[in-house]
């Protein structure tokens, strides 16, 4: 059964679309089957994608106000490779419409309720905001993925956005949790960043991704060819971080996967599941 991904920051700015079209892209590439649901309005995602957001049949907001089945929604077509429930600004009128509605906050988990196990992956790209979108996001998924950069102020954010978590763990979702802590725009010349790294790591242990993500400008570019970075340079440090950042989160999985294994049999864990050791930009 697909593991269901809320990419998720408070704070714009932060490369969460960049992060959630990009690891989809290199999941794709590293044969896993993904699915994408931009549920911010802005359409980013979308036009990332490949996809013109403004000549969309259906879009998330059909998926969640009217019940139109998901597979009637998804788009099988995008630059990535990856299957997508596309945005555009017509979703604003989700969060008005969905607050006059029974059972708002779990729409989308009984959206994609059916189609699960169809996916490795499914990555939810959330607005910069917390809204009703974005609590449909967090009770739909596992885990939420948390990209920021290492500055003071979105140090300052990390702190909110996990208080929101725990706060909706104990309410809708029981299952929820930190995914991982991605520090995106790297530089590892800067001092101040290079401190809130350690600071990151020294709170947050295993939870801050070994892989980091450079500013990079192929990465910037991308977007605007209407492709990740995979498709658009692969060769690029972006893209390669990118694809490291994937091989990190399936040797993390495939390690967790034999620990369950384990529980339930009561044999040894294979020993081929070992941490990653992937360094990018440090």
């Amino acid at each position: 059964m697909g593991k269901v991904i809320a990419i998720s920051n408070q704070k714009g700015g932060v490369g969460k679309t960049t992060t959630c079209v990009n690891l989809a892209a290199s999941m794709v590439a590293a044969k896993k089957k993904v699915l994408v649901i931009d549920l911010d309005p802005q359409g980013n995602t979308t036009t990332s994608s490949g996809i013109d957001k403004y000549f969309l049949e259906k879009t998330v907001y059909d998926l969640l106000v009217d019940n139109v089945p998901i597979e009637e929604v998804m788009i099988d077509n995008t630059s990535g490779g990856y299957y997508l429930v596309p945005s555009n600004s017509d979703v604003t009128a989700c969060e008005v419409r969905l607050n006059e509605m029974f059972a708002r906050e779990i729409k989308l988990r009984n959206a994609i309720s059916n189609i699960k196990e169809l996916f490795d992956y499914i990555y939810i790209d959330c607005p910069p905001s917390l809204n009703i979108l974005t609590v449909n996001a967090m009770c739909a998924a596992d885990s939420v993925l948390i990209p920021m950069q290492c500055e003071y102020f979105s140090l300052e954010g990390i702190t909110s956005i996990i208080d929101i978590i725990d706060q909706l763990s104990q309410m809708v979702n029981p299952n929820l949790k930190i995914e991982g802590i991605l520090r995106t725009m790297y530089d590892n010349r800067n001092i101040l960043a290079r401190d809130i790294s350690k600071e990151l790591k020294a709170k947050f242990g295993e939870k801050v991704y070994r892989t980091v993500i450079p500013r990079n400008i192929k990465l910037a570019e991308a977007p605007s060819y209407l492709k990740p970075a995979l498709q658009y340079d692969k060769n690029s440090i972006g893209a390669k971080a990118y694809m490291l950042l994937a091989v990190e989160i399936l040797r993390k999985d495939d390690a967790n996967n034999a620990d369950q294994l384990n529980d339930q049999d009561q044999e040894q864990a294979p020993s081929n599941s070992a941490n990653t050791n992937v360094e990018v930009g440090e």
